[in-house]
């Protein structure tokens, strides 16, 4: 009910001045008033065995996490970790500082309860976030580092700006997520190859022990996908994001071609996406589905297709600090429906 009369308030803003406003909120709240984290874990936190999973080797109190680009530059997690999340992934951080693209470059799309973004990367650079970092882990949740090319890097240099980051890191989080799929840093994609990913796995595996994930896009098509994601394995990819935000502008209303779509918009696409590379992943490697999840029956549906765990982002914005805790309520509820006595029953369960 709070969220829903500050809403309005918020959405009057531009949405980079909203985002900064809540960012700033939640870490005044958390270093004035320690109390007050308390509180909010008390009323958003969902305690409930049936939802806690072991996952590469780390401890997921549920399965519903935070996106990347939340927190960009990790000075969230603390009152993050507070609305109930089961595990959060920082950045995208890259080797040095950047502003991102030219303003304006976020949109709110309302009545789709969606975003477009062109944001590109802006963040603090790893210098300064691994100092901030340093203070804060090991976190009470399983926490995920996700990493990516500065701009002015060629793609031909891509390579060391990821090792750099692989080792600034090593020590400072859980997991690392390789955002080779953002829309938003240009020519990012075309690092979606087998080529690319098998020295980035085989010199990454000796920098960290660390299991490494790959965010790829829903827009590549499903063979590629399958193939990109199957060579991976091979050369050590623990598991994957599926997906990042669409380019597949024929959803919009408006003519802005540039960025990424996330949100409501993307829902069915991302979906089926999810789906049809799951079919063949599940059961090899570590599935979490993103994009469009803004309930619980998205997520279960992800889950019965072979999610182990699922991300959000775009419904925060729309829905409020009470979506985690509807999701996580609302996924006990359907599986006691279903019978189950544990998620780990859920899962995939479409595809046995």
């Amino acid at each position: 009910m709070a969220y829903e009369m500050i809403k309005p308030l918020l959405f009057k803003l531009n949405p980079e001045h909203a985002h900064a406003l809540v960012e700033c909120s939640l870490r005044a709240l958390s270093a004035s008033f320690p109390g007050a984290l308390s509180f909010l874990a008390h009323k958003y936190i969902v305690d409930d065995e049936s939802l806690r999973q072991k996952l590469l080797g780390l401890d997921f109190n549920n399965p519903v996490g935070l996106a990347g680009g939340f927190d960009k530059n990790a000075t969230m997690i603390r009152p993050l970790s507070a609305l109930g999340f089961g595990f959060l992934e920082v950045g995208t951080f890259t080797p040095k500082p950047q502003e991102g693209n030219e303003k304006p470059r976020l949109f709110r799309l309302v009545k789709q309860e969606s975003i477009q973004n062109a944001m590109g990367f802006n963040n603090e650079g790893a210098e300064k976030i691994a100092l901030r970092l340093a203070k804060t882990y090991p976190f009470v949740l399983p926490l995920g580092v996700n990493i990516g090319k500065n701009k002015i890097t060629p793609n031909d240099k891509a390579l060391e700006d990821y090792f750099t980051l692989f080792r600034d890191f090593k020590d400072l989080c859980d997991y690392f997520i390789v955002n080779i799929s953002s829309p938003n840093t240009k020519n990012l994609r075309e690092l979606q190859n087998d080529d690319f990913l098998n020295t980035l796995l085989e010199e990454a595996k000796k920098i960290t022990s660390k299991p490494i994930l790959i965010k790829i896009a829903p827009d590549m098509k499903i063979d590629d996908a399958l193939n990109l994601c199957e060579n991976a394995i091979k050369k050590g990819a623990d598991g994957f994001i599926l997906a990042n935000t669409s380019v597949d502008y024929s959803l919009l209303d408006n003519n802005r071609t540039f960025g990424g779509i996330s949100g409501r918009l993307i829902t069915e696409k991302s979906g089926i996406f999810f789906k049809e590379v799951a079919k063949i992943l599940f059961g090899k490697t570590l599935l979490i589905a993103s994009g469009g999840i803004d309930s619980a029956d998205i997520a279960y549906e992800r889950i019965k297709n072979g999610a182990n765990l699922v991300q959000v982002y775009t419904a925060l914005i729309f829905k409020g600090p009470s979506l985690v805790k509807n999701i996580n309520q609302n996924l006990i509820e359907l599986l006691r429906k279903d019978g189950f006595l544990h998620i780990s029953e859920a899962v995939g369960v479409n595809l046995k």
